[in-house]
């Protein structure tokens, strides 16, 4: 099928130019603030379709790849620039741009394969699984999967987590991209296309969807549940000097606990038997700052519930030498003070650490304004009035392993406890979109609480139930289900992901010596015909003189 779609097909490569870039802001459109789902598959297939174009090789192809996540990533990313400067921003998003374009040399070799969109659709989760550890443990933002969580697709994350929703999505998109192909060669032959193997995955996909949907939309559980209030104390002010307000910022989350008591008392809200207050809502270490320690025990007495405090703790235990601290959530009883702790895992290169410090500071002013953090460890379950809680704190929830390591470890629900004071409402809406992914992948409530918002309350079928304004003092109050059963997507997503992994680079090493045998047939039957008749007798003497044998766009890839 590609083969002959190759030699039909010859569209100019100036007519590719809009779709390079073009194709990168339709994916960008379908993450937070539009969210229009349907525009990933759109970016995608341009895309494929530019690649598909036998003028494309693999260096023009890594280019367009270059320049659909240029595309991509600069209106996706502008956030990280909001209160640093321009300078990160793009810099950050030439790094990622440089996955897509990787995507592209293996696409652009498997083009002539049959059944290339189901190996496309493979390298692109595979080369997102890279993106997910390299480089400086890996950057997952902009994973497609988290693009569909409104949308129909977001469901295969109950059967194998967002590696299975980033494949579906793009197996899909690059079906698109073969339909649209064929069709236009069957226009342009008068010929009927080989349309069986694109239009057989789109219909797989299309009825799995409507099996699965139902089952994710409308599960419940019959067993305990649990009232929650969330606390968005909010900040003074946005920007880097977060940490020279962090008196504040704990006062705020006190008085805004201490209304939500007085709210109870006058039965305008229930009580809660667990309260989530934010990431470092506690810049000030309560375990050695006493005062700070009597706001939040006055605060968990006045609600009558433990409360899970973001805090940053001075750790001088693990390094006695420097300045290190670890970013944790403490659970503070209102009689017995801290008891369990999750200490932050997987912590932000260049915010709350720098990698090679000595270097990057040379390139910008801000490099010593990273943090001195160091990596918890735990399961990331933590027990708060007798509920096992999994907490992945603001950049954890991006992690696949981060929300399935603590469910594993018995979480029945999961906390994201974030601080977004330091960047603007369309990143906050973009790590929303996470967490909502998180719900259906572990068929877990999912509750958010943020310092500046947006704080929301999300059920296990990824629906937001309440939620409150960026930048604003609110508290939400919502009783939730409790779930002890694992799901196929937090059992089987790591399977998966290496299995998409092992079908991508199977299909590359086929493909390879595919192309390795036609080559080699070529150059045999070129070199055993007969000469051609007006060729000279004494021509063999000068092989220089011989024309070379011709070889298709195609073979030349």
């Amino acid at each position: 099928m590609g083969s002959e779609l190759s030699r039909c097909l010859c569209p100019a490569p100036a007519s590719q130019s809009g779709r390079r870039g073009g194709g990168g802001l339709l994916l960008a459109a379908s993450f937070a603030p539009l969210s229009w789902w349907v525009s990933a598959i759109g970016g995608l297939a341009l895309l494929g379709w530019v690649l598909a174009d036998p003028h494309t090789r693999t260096v023009s192809g890594f280019g367009y790849g270059l320049l659909f996540g240029l595309g991509f990533y600069l209106p996706l990313l502008p956030w990280v620039g909001v209160m640093v400067g321009p300078v990160p921003w793009v810099a950050l998003a030439i790094v990622c741009a440089l996955f897509p374009a990787v995507f592209a040399v293996p696409a652009v070799l498997l083009r002539g394969q049959s059944g290339w969109p189901l190996w496309w659709a493979a390298w692109w989760t595979a080369v997102e699984a890279l993106k997910s550890v390299v480089p400086f443990g890996g950057f997952p933002w902009g994973v497609i999967a988290f693009s569909q969580a409104d949308g129909p697709l977001a469901v295969f994350a109950r059967l194998g987590g967002a590696p299975l929703v980033s494949f579906t999505s793009a197996l899909v998109s690059f079906c698109v991209t073969s339909v649209a192909l064929l069709v236009r060669r069957s226009v342009r032959t008068n010929l009927k296309g080989a349309f069986g193997i694109p239009v057989l995955c789109l219909a797989l996909v299309a009825l799995s969807t409507a099996a699965i949907g139902p089952v994710v939309h409308t599960s419940t559980d019959s067993g305990p549940s649990v009232t929650v209030a969330l606390v968005q104390g909010n900040v003074p002010r946005l920007g880097l000097d977060f940490n020279a307000q962090r008196r504040a910022v704990l006062d705020n989350h006190v008085r805004e606990t201490l209304r939500l008591a007085e709210d109870i008392r006058s039965g305008r809200a229930d009580p809660p038997q667990v309260v989530v207050w934010p990431e470092n809502s506690s810049d000030i270490d309560p375990l050695i700052n006493e005062d700070a320690a009597r706001q939040i025990t006055r605060a968990a007495r006045a609600v009558g519930a433990p409360i899970l405090v973001g805090a940053v703790l001075a750790r001088p235990e693990w390094s006695p030498s420097s300045p290190v601290s670890s970013n944790s959530v403490i659970v503070w009883d209102p009689v017995t003070g801290p008891g369990a702790r999750h200490d932050k895992k997987i912590i932000q290169p260049f915010g709350e650490y720098l990698p090679w410090r000595g270097f990057f500071r040379h390139f910008s002013g801000y490099a010593d304004r990273a943090g001195y953090f160091v990596a918890g460890n735990g399961s990331g379950v933590v027990q708060a009035a007798g509920v096992p809680v999994g907490v992945t704190t603001c950049w954890e929830v991006i992690f696949d392993r981060a929300a399935r390591e603590a469910v594993l470890g018995g979480a029945q629900m999961l906390a994201v406890p974030s601080n977004n004071a330091t960047f603007n409402e369309q990143m906050s809406r973009q790590q929303l979109a996470f967490a909502k992914i998180r719900a259906i992948e572990h068929n877990r409530s999912v509750v958010v609480a943020g310092t500046t918002g947006i704080s929301a309350v999300i059920t296990p079928a990824g629906r937001v139930v309440a939620d409150t304004g960026f930048f604003e003092t609110a508290y939400l109050q919502v009783r939730i289900p409790l779930q002890a059963t694992i799901s196929s997507g937090t059992r089987w997503a790591p399977s998966a992901q290496w299995g998409l992994v092992a079908l991508a680079l199977s299909a590359l090493t086929i493909g390879l010596i595919s192309r390795g045998l036609n080559h080699s047939s070529t150059a045999a039957r070129a070199a055993s015909s007969p000469p051609h008749p007006g060729q000279r007798l004494g021509l063999a003497d000068h092989p220089t003189s011989m024309k070379p044998p011709r070889i298709s766009t195609d073979d030349m890839g």
